[in-house]
């Protein structure tokens, strides 16, 4: 009998038994940073929402918006909440850059939104410096009302467009 055969029976006996531990990264699966260390080494995806300096990971752990009641650009205690972690993320992350876009609902005229979109955009920006992140990498923008998130005319929809979005890039802001 040739070898050829049994050796790629072994083979498959160790590829199986390899797959048969479903435990093998541990109880919290393969993505349990705090037992391997953290990092890339640890099963972590680069880019992924696990690895936390990831765009990905600020988007939707960190969270990259904070919503403004009817008229208002001042900051609510849960957008302060989201701002410090985002301010967190800001200085442990440096080499990214932020652009905040300030945005409101439909309700008022073209003109009165995007000056509020801009005091929204710009209160976010005031504290997130005021936490230690350098003004050079912060830049904001207003989008008024153009650029609304739910589109009908009620107020679960007007409350989720009262917003400032904290969008971040790699490298330096353009223009």
């Amino acid at each position: 009998m040739s070898k050829l055969p049994i050796a790629m029976m072994l083979v498959a006996a160790f590829g199986l038994a390899a797959c048969a531990n479903p435990d093998r990264f541990g109880a919290n699966g393969a993505n349990d940073a705090s037992r391997n260390g953290g990092g890339v080494s640890s099963g972590v995806i680069p880019g992924s929402v696990d690895d936390p300096t990831s765009t990905a990971y600020f988007n939707q752990r960190v969270g990259d918006r904070v919503l403004f009641a009817v008229d208002q650009s001042s900051l609510s205690p849960e957008a302060r909440t989201v701002l410090d972690g985002q301010a967190q993320w800001l200085m442990t992350n440096s080499d990214y850059m932020a652009v905040i876009e300030g945005h409101a609902d439909e309700q008022g005229t073209r003109e009165y939104n995007l000056a509020l979109g801009a005091r929204r955009a710009n209160a976010v920006m005031e504290y997130l410096v005021s936490r230690g992140v350098s003004q050079s990498r912060l830049k904001f923008v207003s989008y008024g009302k153009e650029r609304p998130i739910e589109i009908c005319s009620e107020e679960a929809c007007y409350a989720k467009n009262r917003r400032a979005v904290t969008v971040i890039a790699a490298g330096s802001l353009m223009g």
